[in-house]
């Protein structure tokens, strides 16, 4: 197989443009690192050797290999090194000025049909090219951090840039093991601004006191899937890279709701708690363990009222036989006897509006969260109103923990813990398809090994049901006001008619 690119050059030691010069060379290029700080080139060369040497330690590479890979990978000592390169990876400072001014000087080095290709993850490509005699030769080439493990690469073409440019692009990062994915030049590109939505919709949830840190991430883990809550993932990627990604996207955006942050990060950013690599962040950390709360006990309930259940609880019939499973004695009149524990289980709205509108007894009212069917969770939660009495509350505790599984009771919230922070990843995530960012299949690929989610935010949303989810966003704007929940047209519309979200036609 020819090599699209025979000289590569990386330009930038850290763990990113380590991380690429690893996988070019093992493509199969002859690969020249540069770095503008003395001696830092050939450290990183020597880092890249010893990943190399631990692979064939392993027997994961060939003695035979692990020779090819050490003769490709060379030390530039300056630009005019990398002449003869075909391709240049810019991996330095995210600085726009300094970006601009390395590419103006490789113009002044490579030839004319040399590719320029930056690893900004927040920058504009259509601005970095601008500065270049033949902006048509920019792209954006934005890999992860770890880049050998991390199998995604965003592709961006800026408004100069040429198809040839990112097809040619497209095509190396599968000689290197990698999953291209087209993207075009907004802010945040595919994964970036995907991922907005799971950390600053559970941030605002906390900051309404709905249910603290641990409670949040363990309902997310349990009821839909992710590896990690959204504070285990800040504390992973720390407040002082993902803060600044936050403040960012808002501004490039203009202040759009979807997308504001939190001052809960940026107060913890100023206060040093970082994450793990602080040994504080919304977590403490012994030996890079995070020292998790322990969950609040199932209450001792001697005597169990009976459960009268709202003729709108979303899935009503499941609940039911959830509720006979469970062994409870079950009231079915028009309305609830004054002993009855009354179970609503709204989507979007919060308990108290729906205890209001239905004219229940707020005292003895309690919301349980059914978007996700009962026989996919590992997690019931359960919401109270500000009026809900102890013994009502403990109640329907005991009762949802009867047969082991966890029990999480949360504030009320409109849109409980799951359904809010599913529909804010999903609303964002079509309204990406909406402006035309990326096809709704690179969306999907981009945000699953990009960001490790257990499917796709279209997949989610056809597993959870767009109308569904269409539903939640309504109501979570009539309750809260606010048009970060505005739903996105290309969601509106296609959950109107019922068309899937992750299945489209070209």
């Amino acid at each position: 197989m020819k090599i699209i690119y025979q000289s590569v050059a990386i330009v930038g030691s850290g763990a990113m443009g380590r991380g690429i010069a690893q996988m070019a060379a093992q493509a199969g290029s002859q690969v020249y690192l540069f770095d503008a700080k003395h001696g830092a080139a050939q450290s990183a060369r020597e880092e890249i050797g010893n990943q190399w040497q631990k692979l064939a330690d392993k027997g994961r590479i060939s003695p035979e290999q692990l020779q090819q890979y050490q003769s490709q990978l060379h030390v530039a000592e300056s630009l005019t090194e990398l002449a003869s390169c075909q391709l240049v990876i810019e991996a330095i400072v995210e600085s726009l000025e300094a970006k601009r001014a390395l590419l103006r000087d490789l113009e002044a080095v490579v030839d004319a049909e040399c590719v320029l290709a930056s690893n900004t993850s927040s920058l504009s490509i259509t601005a970095i090219a601008a500065a270049c005699a033949h902006p048509g030769r920019v792209a954006g080439y934005h890999f992860f951090n770890p880049v050998p493990l991390m199998k995604v690469v965003e592709v961006i073409a800026g408004l100069a840039t040429t198809p040839q440019t990112c097809s040619a692009l497209s095509d190396y990062a599968r000689q290197m093991g990698h999953t291209p994915v087209a993207a075009q030049d907004t802010p945040g590109f595919i994964v970036n601004h995907a991922g907005r939505g799971y950390g600053t919709e559970a941030l605002r949830i906390v900051s309404e006191g709905v249910a603290d840190f641990a409670t949040i991430d363990r309902i997310l883990k349990d009821q839909v899937g992710f590896k990690l809550g959204p504070f285990e993932l800040l504390d992973l990627t720390a407040l002082d890279v993902s803060h600044p990604v936050m403040e960012s996207i808002y501004k490039q955006y203009y202040e759009e709701a979807r997308y504001r942050p939190s001052v809960i990060t940026a107060q913890r950013l100023a206060g040093g708690m970082l994450g793990r690599k602080t040994g504080q962040g919304f977590y403490r950390y012994e030996g890079q363990q995070a020292q998790w709360p322990p969950e609040p006990p199932v209450p001792q309930v001697h005597e169990m009222p009976p459960v009268w259940v709202s003729s709108r609880a979303a899935r009503r019939a499941e609940l039911y036989q959830l509720l006979k499973d469970l062994g409870a004695t079950i009231e079915t009149g028009a309305s609830p006897s004054p002993q009855a524990l009354t179970l609503v289980a709204p989507l979007g709205f919060d308990v108290t509006t729906v205890a209001v509108v239905e004219r229940l007894d707020p005292s003895r009212t309690v919301g349980i969260d059914m978007l996700v069917d009962d026989a996919s969770t590992k997690r019931r939660v359960l919401a109270t109103n500000p009026a809900t009495r102890a013994d009502m509350r403990d109640a329907a505790h005991a009762l949802f923990a009867r047969d082991g599984k966890a029990v999480s009771v949360i504030r009320d919230s409109g849109g409980f813990v799951t359904q809010r922070v599913v529909a804010t990843i999903i609303n964002i995530a079509t309204d990406i398809c909406q402006q035309g960012i990326c096809s709704p299949r690179d969306l999907e690929l981009a945000v699953t090994l990009g960001l490790g989610y257990p499917m796709g935010p279209l997949a989610m949303g056809d597993r959870y049901g767009p109308t569904n989810v269409l539903e939640v966003l309504f109501n979570m704007q009539t309750v809260y006001g606010d048009q970060r929940y505005r739903p996105s047209p290309w969601l509106r519309r296609r959950g109107a008619i019922g068309l899937s979200l992750s299945h489209v036609e070209s």
